[in-house]
Parts: C-alpha cells; structure tokens; sequence
C-alpha cells in the first residue's frame, strides 16, 4: 500500500479546447518567450509575443563560451490557456536559461510562472558572490513572490521550475518539481534532474514501471512546488561541460508525453536548436498535446576553463531546504570545523606552553597550510570529475542495415527500438 503526500500540488489534466484562433494568430496558440536583461541591473523584462508563423522561433548566442540556444513555448493541443513560461537570459560568460510549468487555475497559473521567472532573472542578475549561491538565492526569492502574490482569486498558486546557469565550463542546476533537464553526451541521453511527485517516488520505490507512471491518474500531482512554503527546497548541483554538449530543458508537456527514444532522435539528428524545439513540440502535439509544452535546447559550441568555485554536489536525499544548501555551501562544512578546530588547540598550546610557542606555532601553520592545500587539491580534482547523476541514461540500438544508422531522426518513425539503461527503481532516497 501506498500513502499519499500530505502536501501536494495538482494540474489539472484537460481544460477546454483551444477557441478558435484570432485573426494573424497561429490556431497551435504558438508562443516564443525570450527574456533579456536590462542595462543598469535594473529588472529583467519579458518580451512575449505571438507567432504567425508555425516555424518563426529565435537562436541565441552569447560570447563566453559560444552558445547556440532555441526556445519555444505552446499551448498544445487540449489546453485554451499556456500557463508555462520559458527564459533566456544572456550572461557575460555563458547564460541563464529556466522552464516554469505553473498551476492553480486559469490565470493563477500562468501569473506564477512568468513571476517565478521575471524574479528569478532579476535576482541573479542583481545578486552577489559565486553563482551557485546566487541561483539559489534567486530560486527562493521567486518562491517568495509567487507565495506573497497567492492572494484572493490566486490562493493555492504555485510552479515548477528547472533553471540553468552556465558559467564557462560548467551548468549549474537548480530543480523544483517535475519539470525535467537533459543533457545529450557522446551518444547518450542522461537525464539530470528527479522528479519530485508522487508517481516518481513511487517509481524510485518499485511500486510503479516509467510507463505506469507516465498513465498513472495520478501523474500531475507534484509533491514540490515554488509558492508552497516560505522556505523552498531545491535540489541544486553542477556538472563540467564538454564542447558538443546539447542540453535539454523542458515541462511535463513533453517528457510527460514523448519517450526518451523521440527525445533521443530529435536531439541527436537535428543540429539546430531552434528547428530542434519547433520539432519536439510537435511531437508532443501529435500525441495529442494534453498539456502546455515547453522546450529549451541549449548547444555548448566551445568551453572555457572551470569556474574557480567548488561545484555542488548532488544530494542522495533529494530536495533540501534553501538555508541548508546555502549553509553548507558557505563553509559550514567539515573541514571549516576541522579547520577551527585546528586553530583552537594551536592557541590553547600557546597559552599553555609559552616556552614551546615558537615551535607550537610553526606545527600549526604547517598543519594548517597542508589541511587549505589539500583542500584545494580535492576541490580541482573533484571539480574536474563526471558528475553525471544516476537517474538512467537512454542509448540508440539501430537495426544493423537501416537509415537508422545514419539518422537518428528517423528511429520515431520506424521503430522504438531501445536500450534503457534505468537508474535502480528500487533506490530510495537515503
């Protein structure tokens, strides 16, 4: 038997079909969502508007390292109103690229997304210290402002969100709900990010296969949302990145929809990220689109060196609250104690023994300057490791002979032929 979470956030499953399309507006309620940042540090504006075209989308590159982004939103197929939202921000040395699937009625939800992502890219922007502080930070100030905007019609709004910084070498991720990222390396498709909902849970505890849950009743009921809590809990962590990287940000509305093989064949034969988007929503629309879709394909064309920061690592336990990452990011950490520790006994020694502070002190700055040495050591050699989750990886296996072999592409129109390679679904979070 199986519990329910006591705190759950629920999206509804079908709405109202689309009316019928104004006139210059495309009838898939097709919408590209780009935000920049303003000069002066002021707020990050959003600049949304409709397409006429089904195939008008929009790349983006930045200087440091090359870029190549495309980003695309719609209302899919069985929904009147696209309650996800999509950012690309442009960084001085990489980008900040997030998902926003909101929830909580008609208006409520899509009020939520676009203000979790409108905050979330001013308080970046305007932030200070290491990036993996300022994205978390950044992450509860928009839990923050979807929460304190919960007010009268909008009471019980919330979103998801997956938001990605890249710095130079390295992707920064920062995970709330079920909204999901990629990552396309050599070959294979890793997934990065674990869902928090029940029908995942129930999945990592062997209670339900990848394809109950994807049918499950229960499927949209996300046990992690912003605007829940004062205090978000975050799953944040980064990774190095190689040159040929293709990363993937998306909503429910497609890795709910599409299998990981589709995911796959777009991603590995169609070189533009920008064509890339259009044709992952589509296929997502031709299931039947029951949900709002939303897709960000991010192409790392070159690399810089790492960060000179320690990457987060991931947690084994899942989400945790904002003050606990930051806590442990800051230096509360074992070696700082080891550290304060050191230093303590030092001065005891030199109170104590007078006579001996001479050769007190020279024993502790050496065991001090090899204890800082070897941290910084473990933190370049740490740095530099794969740091790929174990949460299942999808690799192709063509039929030997046939155009699989040399498009990828057209494995979704011939035959799901797979080899999975699922992360174990009896590992609990520990």
């Amino acid at each position: 038997m199986v519990s329910v979470p006591t705190t759950v956030y629920t999206k509804p499953h079908v709405e109202t079909p689309n009316p019928q399309p104004k006139a210059g507006q495309h009838p898939a309620g097709r919408q590209m969502v780009t935000r920049t940042a303003a000069q002066g540090g002021e707020r990050a504006q959003m600049a949304a508007r409709s397409i006429n075209s089904p195939y008008t989308g929009r790349m983006r590159r930045s200087a440091t390292p090359p870029l190549a982004s495309g980003l695309l939103t719609d209302v899919g197929r069985q929904r009147s109103i696209n309650q996800d939202a999509g950012l690309i921000l442009d960084l001085p040395r990489g980008g900040l690229f997030a998902v926003a699937d909101g929830m909580g009625g008609h208006a409520a939800g899509e009020l939520a997304a676009n203000l979790a992502l409108d905050t979330l890219g001013s308080s970046f922007m305007n932030g200070r210290g290491a990036a993996p502080e300022r994205l978390a930070e950044a992450v509860q100030e928009a839990n923050l402002a979807v929460l304190r905007s919960a007010v009268g019609e909008y009471v019980g709004m919330g979103t998801t969100l997956v938001a990605m910084v890249i710095d130079r070498a390295a992707a920064l991720i920062a995970h709330v709900g079920d909204s999901r990222a990629y990552l396309l390396r050599g070959g294979e498709l890793h997934r990065l990010t674990e869902d928090h909902s029940w029908v995942a849970e129930q999945v990592r505890l062997g209670h339900l296969t990848e394809d109950e849950a994807r049918n499950h009743q229960w499927r949209s009921v996300v046990s992690n949302a912003l605007g829940g809590e004062e205090r978000v809990r975050l799953e944040l962590y980064g990774l190095p990145l190689r040159q040929g990287d293709r990363l993937l940000l998306c909503s429910d509305g497609l890795s709910g929809v599409i299998e990981e093989a589709e995911l796959y064949a777009v991603m590995a034969g169609q070189p533009d990220p920008d064509v890339a988007v259009r044709q992952l929503i589509d296929l997502s629309n031709a299931e039947g689109g029951p949900d709002n879709i939303t897709a960000i394909v991010i192409d790392i064309e070159q690399t810089g060196r790492l960060p000179g920061y320690p990457l987060p690592v991931r947690q084994n336990e899942g989400p945790l609250y904002v003050d606990m990452l930051l806590n442990s990011r800051r230096g509360n950490s074992p070696v700082t104690y080891l550290a304060l520790v050191l230093v303590y006994f030092v001065l005891m020694g030199l109170v104590l023994y007078p006579q001996h502070r001479t050769a007190i002190g020279i024993v502790g700055l050496g065991l001090l300057t090899a204890l800082l040495l070897g941290m910084q050591i473990w933190n370049r050699l740490h740095r530099s490791k794969e740091m790929l989750p174990n949460l299942g990886s999808y690799v192709p296996r063509p039929q030997p002979g046939s155009a699989a072999d040399s498009n990828p592409l057209t494995m979704r129109l011939e035959e799901r032929q797979t080899q999975i390679r699922p992360a174990d679904a009896a590992r609990s979070r520990e």
